[in-house]
C-alpha cells in the first residue's frame, strides 16, 4: 500500500527530491503521492521534517 502525505506537510519538497521513483509532486496545498507510482520503501517518510508522510 502506497504512502500517503497528510495536511501537517508544509510543501517543503524534501520528500520529493528523494524519491526514487518521481511518485511526488506538489499539489495544491501539500505534495501529494501517485499510489499507482509508489514503491512503498519509506524513504520520503524518513526525510520529511514534520512527519506527514504515513503508511497509507
Amino acid at each position: 500500500m502506497a504512502h500517503k502525505i497528510t495536511e501537517d506537510c508544509t510543501s517543503c519538497g524534501a520528500c520529493a527530491a528523494d524519491c526514487k521513483v518521481e511518485a511526488i509532486s506538489e499539489g495544491d496545498t501539500t505534495y501529494k503521492i501517485d499510489p499507482a507510482l509508489c514503491t512503498d520503501c519509506g524513504d520520503c517518510a524518513d526525510t520529511c521534517p514534520t512527519e506527514a508522510i504515513i503508511k497509507g
